[in-house]
């Protein structure tokens, strides 16, 4: 399997960007992954285009959306585990720009994810994203990081 996840803009704050490649880092170790950094849009239509160009067409859709379902991460743990036994190939984990993203990026979605109630910046996101997949994988193989 591989994770892709696909967000607008580059990360910006070196700190958060240097959390973002470590946790990628210990991502490789269970799966192969990768960050798909789109352009910014002048406007929301433009953004989520090129964020739907990114996905590639077998992928399942991750879509982050305040709409989204709250998972615990041991219930995380049970998806990604789930995507492996029914042999997803490939799993895009979407988080859209500042002004989110428009009905066709929505509409392609096959399931969704609050992080949160609470509202973090696009950046702080996107650590938390990657860091949340990593640690679904250690419960899912019982190491010792969730505890």
């Amino acid at each position: 399997m591989r994770i892709r996840f696909i967000w607008p803009g580059k990360t910006k704050d070196e700190h958060l960007r240097a959390l973002v490649a470590e946790y990628l880092k210990r991502l490789q170790r269970f799966v192969r992954s990768e960050v798909v950094e789109t352009r910014e849009g002048a406007n929301i239509e433009r953004e989520s285009q090129r964020i739907l160009d990114a996905i590639p067409a077998n992928s399942l859709l991750l879509l982050l959306d305040v709409k989204g379902r709250e998972w615990t991460s041991h219930e995380l743990a049970a998806a990604v585990r789930s995507w492996e036994n029914d042999a997803v190939k490939e799993v895009a984990i979407v988080i859209g720009g500042q002004d989110g993203f428009n009905s066709a990026v929505a509409d392609r979605a096959q399931q969704r994810w609050c992080l949160s109630r609470l509202t973090f910046t696009h950046e702080m996101a996107r650590v938390l994203v990657v860091e949340q997949i990593y640690r679904a994988y250690t419960i899912t193989r019982g190491l010792p990081y969730q505890k």
